[in-house]
């Protein structure tokens, strides 16, 4: 397991490297600067600010620069606020926003596993197609307009929770978390129902029946393991779909996450936030695959040797 761990870790560095670069040309190389307005800058305050950011440098001597100091552990500085590193501002915001990927992740996980296993126990009863109706409206419904609509129903009309903003409430985080999770739980629930299905039509599965045991007996020690298994597969991006996925909720509902600078970032240009944002986000979803690759391989020991 440690020699499969470790060929997972090596193989992701090129993976890496490729993604800093093809995000630092692409954002350098595309039109627009930091220090462009509405209003432009006289030509001596503009050559300094380029000067002090190093962008009056060739464009390669700029990324070894920045792959020098990013090898360092240095996201460099920010260039809209200069009172921050880029490195704090990822400090302030990102506690918030793994808080708020990670519950939904675990509610929309748990929900979508139960949902699956009791549509497929189920097969084409009632239970089945609620739940196969609840999937495919928590699919079809992108996050923004069922964060409105949420907000129109649980915050306008009935004020059971806020709209938005935080202040220290779990109250706040209910309807952001409710928005995040509902396409992963449906995403879940689907794959678990297929994959239960199948499984319980297995030639073991239906040995155990005739054998008398009852459906709970079957289903914990002969049906989860192996239904899991493409449930598996899809948690590392769909964990990573919830924490990149918040960068619209966050700003929607006016959270303290890293989506609020992420945007503010983009649309003013601020290279080295966005560069180390965008590089964050890179290196947890690497690490998320690396940790689904793992249980993948505990629950089938077949991919350690491949």
């Amino acid at each position: 397991m440690f020699g499969y761990a470790m060929r997972r870790v090596l193989s992701a560095v090129p993976v890496a490297l490729i993604a800093v670069t093809a995000c630092f040309f692409i954002l350098r190389l595309a039109p627009g600067g930091p220090f462009d307005g509405e209003r432009a800058l006289p030509p001596d305050t503009l050559a300094n600010l380029r000067a002090h950011y190093s962008l009056d440098q060739p464009l390669i001597t700029q990324y070894f620069l920045y792959i020098g100091r990013l090898l360092q552990g240095d996201f460099g500085p920010s260039m809209v606020y200069s009172d921050f590193t880029v490195a704090e501002m990822l400090a302030i915001g990102l506690p918030f926003t793994l808080t708020l990927g990670l519950c939904a992740f675990i509610v929309g996980t748990t929900v979508g596993l139960v949902g699956g296993a009791l549509s497929a126990v189920n097969q084409n009863k009632w239970p089945d197609y609620v739940l196969v109706m609840l999937v495919m409206v928590g699919l079809v419904i992108p996050n923004f307009l069922m964060a409105a609509l949420l907000q129109l129903v649980f915050a306008v009309y009935l004020h059971w929770v806020p709209a938005g903003g935080y202040t220290g409430s779990f109250l706040q985080l209910i309807l952001p978390i409710t928005v995040l999770s509902l396409p992963h739980a449906g995403r879940t629930a689907r794959l678990m129902r297929g994959s239960m299905i199948e499984v319980l039509g297995t030639n073991y599965v239906r040995t155990a029946r005739s054998k008398g045991l009852g459906t709970r007996l079957i289903l914990a020690r002969h049906a989860i393991k192996p239904a899991l298994l493409p449930v598996v597969s899809y948690l590392g991006p769909g964990l990573s779909y919830l924490l990149t996925g918040s960068l619209v909720v966050e700003q929607v509902f006016a959270l303290p996450g890293i989506g609020k600078y992420f945007i503010s970032a983009a649309l003013n240009r601020d290279y080295g936030l966005v560069l180390g944002t965008t590089i964050l986000y890179m290196f947890i979803i690497l690490a998320v695959n690396l940790l689904v690759d793992i249980l993948y391989a505990w629950l089938d020991p077949k991919v350690r040797y491949h």
